[in-house]
């Protein structure tokens, strides 16, 4: 037997890294539509992230830089600990050339691989490696394609093209220069504003923006790693609810060193949430209050002095989405304008100027493009489960689908192609089209092709209306169920803001399907909070994790039976992690009347635990909302002092990544020593070595097999061994 029929679809799923190994993707097109960048492994089982480029007529691949050759003088990548960190904040498990930044004209790429610079002719081919003072973080090619900027060691440095002028443009300073770091974006705006960046090129090639990031002010945590007691406890700044954030600062530098200090009220707007510099206008800055109810964007002067060019309050909260704001490009002698995206009514709409572009109904999601004459957003309109990349005319908020099927859409833009990827319900992995968008119809002109691995199985989701809410589930039953026969339901739920389980991706069904066809009705449930359906119902928890959320998954699981009678109520389990971990707790624990057992993993226990941002958010901050954290806490105390939980008691298996320093184990720690204090039964299983992610491929495969069988013997099925 060979060992491609040996692999079970756990261990394939996680070495393929859920099947996004040999999916390609990071696109650039050039603006003069002669080829277009991108990343891709060269095989979907193989990490080792190679650069490519596409001929947009044919789809033709062309390998630029391949880190196995670059790195055949040392060895096997050595990541720094900088560089783990960025990775960790961006989701990124795949290795190789996970980045990379290109000129204005996309002729020329720079990236780093195992702290060490690199520079690729996307044109005529061919790397060569910069003698940059590593180790090399996050390096960026300026828009004329002169000077590369990276990070190294908490400073900014400057390096030509040709290799000559290293020199550091800003360093660790200040009366602490060790909590100091130039140029990289801090905790909160990599976790949660999505911001990846903290420094940013002018279109001239002249000045950088740049961050100044001073940890100082935030609470040090220890994260140990028990496994090896020889070894120090890592040292984190972690900003938790109603405790300093880092102190966020922007300057202005020119190649020379000369610095000015981009100016705003600092102490009310701390959040530092978008940059974009183009040719069209002055450089745009986004800033939120620490509440997030205000959002200012600025136009920065020559002086770093700013002036307010769009301002949005909400009294509950308000997010700039991705992409926005930006200048729009004039039309001919016009002036350029500013596209945002806000709430306008009940609806996320794409906003040129303070004018609405796209109708009531539509939700955008984020701008991908804006031109003179279009802006390219992604947008669900009547179904939150799909997601369309719209082209939308800025005169009269004329649209038209730029991908040509019903699933799950993005897009990238550069001058007249778009290069579209999407998944559908019907087919797994992703397909991606280069798309010709220079007349009124856009044409498909070729595929760029995957390599990534055909799942082993076919997930085969049923999609669910549920409930007076409406809640969109799917739901996942054993390939081979005969109607009639009664089956054990699972909940498989995130259930939170930020993060959308149900949609018209097959690949997001393939785990649920494989615990289905183990003898379970799988049931995934978006409720309340989650993307896609608008402000009021992003809104609607407020101050309500644990009393919106958990009922939008009762109420959806009773909606489910009414359809479908052969989910037994008998016998319910759910799952979850990150905040579907908190959810799964908050089930058992609160409704052991629907609830029989629950697989928890990596919890949120305490929100006071969690971050500054995403918690307050919703939450408040704790010192003027103490009832609403107690409220929302897994720990509720009664005066006694004894802990206040629902009979009856159930089974939890509770996972933790020992080296999570997102929601770090002291969550699930307390958490146990609060049941086992109460009596509750729990099984607890550390993770040495793991992170919020679980990558390690053996690691991610014997979890799935865990937890199925705690599952099996938790509802007393037969064959739970």
């Amino acid at each position: 037997m060979t060992d491609a029929e040996q692999t079970t679809f756990p261990r394939q799923f996680a070495r393929t890294q859920r099947f996004r190994l040999g999916a390609p993707s990071a696109f650039t097109p050039a603006p003069d539509g002669s080829r277009i960048a991108l990343l891709r492994t060269k095989t979907g089982a193989d990490r080792a992230t190679c650069l490519w480029t596409a001929e947009p007529a044919t789809g033709v691949l062309t390998l630029i830089a391949d880190p196995v050759e670059l790195l055949a003088d040392t060895g096997a990548e050595q990541l720094t600990d900088a560089e783990k960190a960025r990775r960790e904040r961006s989701r990124t498990g795949a290795a190789g050339i996970v980045d990379y930044a290109v000129d204005a004209a996309v002729t020329s790429a720079v990236f780093a691989l195992s702290g060490r610079l690199f520079a690729a002719d996307l044109v005529k081919g061919g790397v060569r490696e910069l003698p940059a003072a590593g180790p090399v973080v996050d390096p960026r090619i300026d828009p004329t394609g002169r000077q590369v900027a990276y990070l190294s060691g908490g400073s900014l440095r400057v390096i030509g093209v040709d290799g000559t002028g290293d020199r550091a443009l800003a360093e660790p300073d200040g009366p602490n220069p060790e909590t100091v770091g130039y140029g990289a974006a801090d905790f909160i705006a990599a976790e949660e504003l999505d911001r990846f960046r903290g420094y940013w090129w002018s279109p001239d090639g002249e000045k950088l923006l740049v961050a100044r990031v001073d940890e100082a002010p935030v609470r040090v945590q220890y994260i140990a790693d028990p496994a090896n007691p020889v070894v120090a406890p890592r040292t984190v700044r972690y900003p938790a609810a109603g405790t300093a954030n880092a102190v966020v600062e922007l300057f202005l530098f020119g190649l020379d060193g000369a610095r000015s200090q981009v100016e705003w009220d600092r102490v009310g707007y701390e959040y530092l949430a978008r940059v974009h510099w183009s040719e069209h206008g002055p450089a745009l800055v986004s800033v939120l209050s620490r509440d997030q109810k205000t959002g200012l964007v600025l136009a920065v002067a020559a002086d770093g002095s700013t002036s307010v060019v769009a301002r949005e309050h909400d009294e509950v909260f308000f997010e700039f989405a991705p992409g926005a704001p930006v200048w729009v490009p004039p039309v001919g002698e016009g002036r350029a304008r500013l596209a945002r995206i806000a709430a306008r009514g009940d609806s996320y709409r794409l906003l040129l100027g303070e004018d609405s572009v796209t109708p009531e109904g539509v939700q955008v999601r984020s701008l991908v493009s804006a031109g003179p004459e279009y802006g390219f957003v992604t947008a669900s309109m009547d179904d939150p489960t799909r997601e369309h990349v719209l082209r939308v005319a800025w005169a009269d908020g004329a649209m038209k689908r730029v991908n040509g099927v019903s699933g799950v859409s993005a897009a990238a833009v550069g001058g007249t192609l778009a290069v579209v990827s999407s998944a559908t319900l019907d087919q797994p992995n992703t397909r991606t089209y280069v798309v010709d968008m220079s007349a009124e119809q856009p044409t498909r002109l070729s595929v760029i092709e995957s390599v990534a691995e055909t799942p082993l199985i076919t997930a085969r989701p049923i999609e669910l209306v549920l409930g007076e809410r409406e809640l969109h589930g799917a739901l996942l039953l054993p390939s081979n169920h005969k109607p009639g026969s009664k089956l054990p339901v699972l909940l498989d739920p995130y259930g939170g803001p930020h993060a959308q389980m149900v949609k018209a991706a097959h690949n997001l069904y393939l785990n649920a399907q494989w615990i289905a066809d183990h003898g379970f009705a799988v049931l995934v449930v978006d409720g309340r909070g989650t993307p896609g359906r608008g402000p009021a119902w992003d809104r609607a928890v407020r101050d309500d994790f644990a009393g919106a959320t958990l009922q939008d998954q009762v109420d959806g699981l009773h909606a489910a039976a009414e359809q479908y009678p052969d989910l037994d109520l008998t016998r319910v389990a759910i799952r979850g992690w990150s905040y579907g971990g908190y959810l799964s707790a908050l089930a058992v624990l609160r409704r052991p009347d629907v609830f029989h057992a629950a697989v928890v993993g990596a919890p949120v226990t305490d929100w006071k635990m969690y971050d500054t941002c995403y918690t307050e958010r919703y939450l408040g901050h704790p010192d003027q909302q103490p009832a609403v954290y107690a409220a929302n806490s897994l720990f509720p105390q009664a005066g006694s002092g004894a802990w206040e939980w629902a009979e009856p008691r159930r089974p939890m298996l509770i996972i933790h990544g020992l080296a999570d320093d997102n929601v770090v184990a002291a969550h699930t720690l307390r958490l146990s020593s609060a049941l086992l204090a109460a009596g509750r039964p729990h099984t607890v299983l550390p993770l040495s070595g793991v992170t919020h992610m679980t990558p390690q491929e053996i690691v991610a495969e014997n979890l799935l097999k865990i937890q199925v069988g705690f599952l099996k013997e938790a509802l007393g099925m037969k064959d739970a061994g």
